[in-house]
């Protein structure tokens, strides 16, 4: 049954496909790519625990990785999901590839997955200070947003950090994303993990990894540098496959919906657990 609300878009019919949205975000981070994955799967996009639309975070529980982890496969067995193919950006990327630890995914597109610094890296404390500072702007911005984002120069400026072309964004998604961002329930818990070295969010034991993932690596991703947060991945993964995706940012379905969509598409058909069905 279809189901579309704040807490989880669901829709279409085939082999089930999870699509996990990044920090600050919510399942609306996946508009420009549902129509054209809808067609051949059962979509199932949740907004996170901690997020605005999502489940709450439980009182005094810190926002870890194996934590956030643990919550998602509750909101996945409350949907009736036991394994699916699984499509994650930035922090949803990291859950997808713990899902994999889990035994939960057939396969895994990791789009600039979060935790995959090096350990010891400055990049926690980096990550740290930006997100506080997209949290601070998008504050002192709430009650003037939909002012603000009619112009394509602050669309573009606003989103810099996260897309190439913030510009293009339709003024409605842009408020709809800032207002979500602002009313994310573990920002500030979440910006003090990082600050205080990120061991708590970063990815671990990727050797229990227990399917094969498709590592896509946006070449304008201001947010995790490819350089920066693949090679541990591209290391440590057991069954990896690297790609660049040319002219987007770190949330590449606004940049470049068709790519991502067609990218996610093709890997799930080439790991499919159904059967082609014979040329007639």
């Amino acid at each position: 049954m279809d189901e579309i609300s704040p807490a989880v878009y669901r829709a279409g019919s085939g082999e089930p496909l999870v699509l996990l949205h990044g920090f600050l975000g919510t399942w609306i981070h996946w508009r420009p790519v549902l129509a054209e994955l809808v067609a051949g799967h059962e979509v199932i996009a949740p907004t996170l625990g901690g997020h605005h639309g999502g489940p709450a975070w439980p009182a005094q529980t810190p926002p870890t990785l194996e934590a956030a982890a643990d919550r998602l496969e509750l909101q996945l067995d409350e949907l009736g999901v036991t394994s699916a193919h699984f499509a994650g950006n930035s922090m949803g990327g990291a859950l997808a590839i713990e899902m994999a630890k889990r035994g939960r995914a057939i396969s895994v597109v990791a789009l600039a997955p979060g935790g995959g610094w090096d350990v010891g890296s400055g990049e926690p404390a980096r990550l740290s200070r930006l997100f506080a500072r997209q949290i601070g702007l998008t504050a002192r911005l709430i009650d003037h947003l939909e002012l603000a984002l009619r112009r394509p120069s602050l669309r573009r400026l606003s989103f810099r950090d996260v897309m190439l072309h913030g510009e293009l964004v339709d003024p409605s998604d842009a408020v709809a994303m800032a207002r979500g961002a602002d009313a994310c329930a573990v920002k500030h818990t979440v910006v003090e993990a990082l600050g205080r070295g990120g061991s708590d969010v970063a990815l671990r034991d990727l050797e229990r990894v227990a399917a094969p993932v498709l590592l896509v690596s946006p070449a304008h991703d201001r947010l995790l540098p490819p350089a920066l947060h693949a090679p541990r991945l591209r290391r440590e993964l057991p069954d990896v496959t690297s790609l660049l995706l040319p002219a987007a940012g770190h949330v590449p379905m606004w940049d470049a919906p068709g790519p991502v969509a067609t990218t996610i598409r093709d890997w799930v058909a080439s790991h499919s657990r159904r059967p082609a069905l014979a040329a007639i």
